[in-house]
């Protein structure tokens, strides 16, 4: 089965289950239905012969898209210069657009074909999901992570806990709005033997991308 057959397959008998595809730099993107998920994923394992789930992460898109620096020019007077006011968002409230989303990666082992997959919670109050641990069992333990990076519920996982952060841990680190001071940290002190609690040591700042100059040498993708 070559990608360009299944590809086919996607804009016929299995369009109903799918919200968007994408494809760009031989990368096949899908934005899947929430409510008929299982039955999608149970046809790319069974006849499709997407056998390995490969990792369960997921995206946080507080202010995507929303940039805070001028990066396709140069400015004479470094910080103050360069960043854009007018677009200062990270006080900003979010709208109700969909926020979170789950990504599932597939492989197919027989002709190497990968599969990117994504699902929109609609509702940024009710992040829940169905679990897939009865189509593959490994799912368990991704999303326990997703569970404890951010919050995602998993309907159905047997063993839905916190796996990267302390039992008594608050909050969820990879939203985009986990604060980056003000919580403690846990660890073990050899020279005290003993669990320690410190201060999280993260000093706020604004990441600061090089600025994207045209090259006259290359042609526009």
């Amino acid at each position: 089965m070559l990608l360009n057959n299944f590809y086919a397959s996607l804009c016929g008998d299995l369009k109903s289950y799918i919200l968007k595809i994408n494809y760009s730099y031989k990368e096949l993107t899908l934005v899947l239905r929430k409510e008929n998920m299982l039955d999608f994923f149970k046809i790319l394992k069974n006849k499709y012969f997407f056998t390995q789930l490969i990792d369960i992460t997921g995206v946080d898109y507080l202010h995507y898209g929303v940039d805070e620096w001028s990066s396709q020019k140069a400015t004479s007077e470094g910080f103050s210069r360069g960043i854009r006011k007018d677009m200062l968002s990270r006080m900003k409230q979010y709208n109700n657009e969909p926020r979170f989303a789950v990504v599932y990666h597939l492989l197919n082992l027989s002709r190497n074909l990968r599969l990117r997959l994504k699902i929109f919670f609609e509702d940024n109050s009710n992040l829940t999901m169905h679990s897939l641990t009865d189509i593959w069992s490994v799912s368990e333990w991704y999303e326990r992570e997703a569970f404890d990076m951010f919050g995602f519920i998993f309907l159905g996982n047997p063993d839905l806990r916190r796996i990267l952060t302390d039992y008594g841990f608050s909050g969820y680190p990879l939203r985009k709005d986990f604060p980056q001071s003000g919580n403690v940290s846990i660890r073990y002190s050899e020279e005290e033997r003993r669990i320690v609690y410190e201060n999280v040591e993260i000093d706020p700042r604004v990441n600061i991308p090089k600025v994207i100059r045209k090259d006259n040498r290359y042609k526009d993708c």
